[in-house]
């Protein structure tokens, strides 16, 4: 009884404390475990299949678009990060470095990569030559280093896995086209399998990629109503070239230097997914990409013909592709309702010696708790169309959070009272100086989320300093 007791425990409301409800969870859906390294964390098995399950269609889709998977080296030279200037100023403070190989001082300090564009451009200044080698469309699946100061699971890890795409072409025309295709590739990923609607727009000048000429991004909405940068696309147009001396011969036989983009998204999405969707049971997780999409809990499971019924119906919906699991352990059935709901598992089905009688079971949602009796007869037929109304659902019910909690202020006290009364996101006009940027993180304690590409005239003066405004702008809280 007392492990029974300490494993269904509730954890902490979300809207009494979400910091550490969000810790209660990642922690007790056996998501993360703490090593002995500040801000280096431990992916559990659980959480691991999930990255493997966003991994894969991600993958899946790279290279539909026709790129290819690669694998640079780990370490970077100290002479190599130097040459794009802004590029190494803004990752130097996040940079580890290896000094040692063995005993023996290194005649060079080695960076364990922040991100790889210096490593794309030494190995493209060796292998581009003619047009006729362009474009390059790499992706990698690695692990990357920065040395933050503060940490969280999954939101701040000092290493932390993700993908990192480099392409690099001959136009400029082209360079811009796969920027903006790979933001939407992310945008449709967060929406379509994730159920994490996004505000798609342009970083400012103050917020973009160290080194980039533009970068896009997507903006989603917590449950705290903070913001959380999901993805970005980077497009670099000619200057990690001329830095790296990167040069084709064109089709007219003339000297030029490449475009070049990147684009990556990471593990820090998982911690997207856990304060978009959770409650206060724990997890929930959007049926498309969780590790298991189907829970089987047999009731009365030392009656005749129970096991083996639950047992039909996990091997019935593998057999359509269905991440099913089912558990003939002999906890309780309430334990197991409570831990695959802090699993957050999509789906529950319920069978037991009455349903066999009727010759049906039940289907208990993880995102509203309906139940619904269907027959056994119906059961893959009826099974997706549950796990497309809940990925629906999850949607819909995200996509109220995020516009009912952005507002439109046209002044820098309407700004600051929204946030904190509200908060959420702000939509305010902007002159497009960074003072006034500036103005808006000191006085109203907000930063720059996107210039978003869907633009409103909410007022016609900038908010900061009434000169003629230029853009609208997305403000918020962000992690």
């Amino acid at each position: 009884m007392a492990k029974e007791k300490k494993q269904v425990e509730r954890i902490t409301a979300r809207d009494a404390d979400f910091a550490q409800w969000y810790t209660d969870v990642v922690t007790k859906a056996e998501l993360i475990d703490y090593s002995g390294i500040k801000g280096m964390f431990v992916l559990r098995p659980y959480a691991y299949a999930l990255w493997e399950n966003i991994q894969k269609e991600l993958d899946t889709q790279f290279k539909a678009l026709g790129h290819e998977n690669v694998c640079m080296p780990l370490l970077i030279p100290e002479s190599l990060l130097q040459k794009e200037k802004d590029h190494v100023e803004g990752f130097a403070p996040e940079v580890a470095w290896v000094t040692h190989g063995g005993s023996e001082p290194l005649q060079e300090r080695l960076c364990v990569r922040p991100t790889s564009e210096t490593l794309f451009c030494e190995h493209w200044a060796h292998v581009v030559h003619s047009w006729r080698d362009l474009p390059k469309l790499y992706n990698q699946w690695v692990s990357v280093i920065r040395w933050e100061k503060t940490s969280r699971p999954f939101l701040r890890h000092r290493e932390f896995l993700w993908q990192e795409g480099h392409t690099i072409h001959a136009t400029q025309e082209e360079a811009m086209a796969e920027t903006e295709q790979m933001l939407e590739v992310y945008a449709n990923f967060c929406e379509n399998y994730l159920a994490m609607p996004v505000v798609r727009g342009e970083k400012t000048e103050k917020e973009k990629f160290a080194g980039a000429e533009k970068t896009y991004t997507i903006e989603c909405m917590m449950h705290d109503r903070k913001a959380l940068q999901s993805g970005t696309s980077h497009y670099f147009g000619d200057g990690f070239a001329k830095a790296f001396d990167i040069t084709f011969s064109n089709k007219n036989n003339q000297l030029q230097h490449p475009f070049e983009t990147s684009w990556g998204l990471s593990t820090r999405i998982i911690g997207g997914i856990i304060m978009t969707h959770g409650d206060d049971n724990g997890l929930i997780l959007p049926p498309k990409v969780a590790p298991i999409q189907v829970i089987v809990t047999p009731i009365a499971q030392h009656k005749p013909g129970v096991i083996e019924a639950a047992e039909s119906i996990c091997s019935r919906l593998k057999a359509i592709g269905i991440r099913t699991k089912a558990d003939l352990s002999d906890q309780s059935p309430g334990w197991k309702f409570a831990e695959y709901e802090m699993k957050g598992v999509p789906l529950r089905i319920e069978i037991g010696p009455k349903d066999l009688e009727q010759a049906q079971c039940v289907l208990v949602r993880r995102d509203n708790g309906a139940k619904e009796f269907i027959t056994l007869d119906a059961l893959e037929t009826q099974v997706p169309i549950a796990l497309d109304a809940i990925h629906d659902g999850l949607f819909q019910k995200a996509k109220k959070n995020l516009e009912e909690n952005t507002f439109a202020a046209t002044t820098m006290e309407e700004a600051k009272q929204i946030i904190e009364t509200k908060g959420g996101f702000i939509k305010t006009m902007w002159c497009g100086d960074l003072e006034c940027e500036l103005k808006m993180k000191e006085e109203v304690g907000v930063s720059s989320r996107c210039i978003p590409f869907k633009q409103e005239e909410i007022s016609d003066v900038c908010p900061c300093c009434g000169k003629p405004a230029k853009k609208m702008v997305y403000w918020g809280v962000a992690y």
